[in-house]
């Protein structure tokens, strides 16, 4: 089974060459405490039979400096897809997707919510953002956010607009499944299922959410399948941010994912980051 990690981060040492420029001001503790550089990734991903994985910019680290996600993607062409993070109300927003499609990556991220930023900001659906939203559209760049379930209604008059975008919800956007199923308070992420460009991030954030409400990670794994189809979801380790290493966080999403069929399995595992990202996730990179 090719196993594609939807989402890692690349932190250096060297604040010289990479100064730090987070978004919020401050940087996130887990990159002062588990920071990983490009070959420390390569080793990580090596050890857990991990085929490709998409290194999306730590925001909170670089802010909108993508220099160090190209870094990676020009040092391991075969194993690294690159997302790069943009300022979608900068007067320049389009300029700078084209800059930095031009630069080798491969869709562009919203940073609206996070551990230097908590709450769910204001500027999704903020009307300066649509000519990023109408170029991702034209140019079919997938939009990878990072946001909260607070702004899912925002998130649908924004598809509704601009309806041919594919979008990639970072940790499921965050959703309260206290509950368990039907997840009445889930209500909002559930719907989105009726937008065919959304796809979900299946993190340890989501999965650790639903096993300590009133649900298990294999219940809720399979009521995503049901509700969006194995086609729309993405695993991804979030490693460094999360504590463990890929190796421990691929094996608590094969476990939730083992009652699943086989075909389904290898979609979440890999065959939807691949689809998600093409044709940079198809190019020449390695298989088994």
């Amino acid at each position: 089974m090719l196993v594609i990690d939807s989402h890692t981060h690349v932190i250096s040492t060297d604040t010289e060459r990479w100064p730090t420029a987070p978004i919020g001001g401050r940087r996130s503790q887990w990159s002062q405490a588990r920071p990983v550089d490009i070959d420390g990734l390569v080793r990580a991903l090596d050890d857990a039979g991990i085929a490709r994985a998409v290194v999306v910019q730590a925001s909170t680290v670089y802010g909108h400096d993508n220099r160090y996600v190209v870094e990676a993607v020009r040092a391991h062409p075969d194993r690294f897809i690159g997302v790069y993070s943009i300022d979608a109300l900068a007067p320049d927003a389009v300029e700078r997707i084209r800059h930095w499609q031009g630069e080798g990556l491969a869709g562009f991220r919203l940073f609206t919510t996070g551990t230097t930023m908590p709450g769910q900001s204001d500027g999704l659906g903020h009307e300066d953002s649509c000519p990023a939203w109408a170029h991702a559209e034209e140019q079919g760049i997938p939009v990878c956010l990072q946001m909260t379930a607070q702004g899912l209604p925002v998130l649908r008059g924004l598809l509704e607009r601009f309806p041919g975008v594919r979008v990639l919800l970072d940790h499921c956007a965050r959703p309260d499944l206290s509950d368990g199923p039907p997840y009445r308070r889930a209500e909002d992420l559930f719907r989105m299922a009726a937008f065919p460009g959304v796809h979900l991030k299946l993190t340890h954030r989501a999965l650790d959410a639903a096993d300590q409400g009133a649900s298990t990670r294999a219940g809720f794994l399979a009521d995503l399948v049901s509700a969006f189809g194995a086609d729309r979801i993405a695993w991804g380790s979030n490693f460094p941010a999360a504590q463990g290493t890929p190796a421990d966080l691929l094996a608590q999403a094969r476990e939730a994912a083992s009652g699943l069929p086989e075909a389904d399995q290898e979609l979440i595992l890999g065959g939807t980051t691949a689809a998600f990202y093409t044709p940079v996730a198809t190019a020449g990179g390695p298989r088994g």
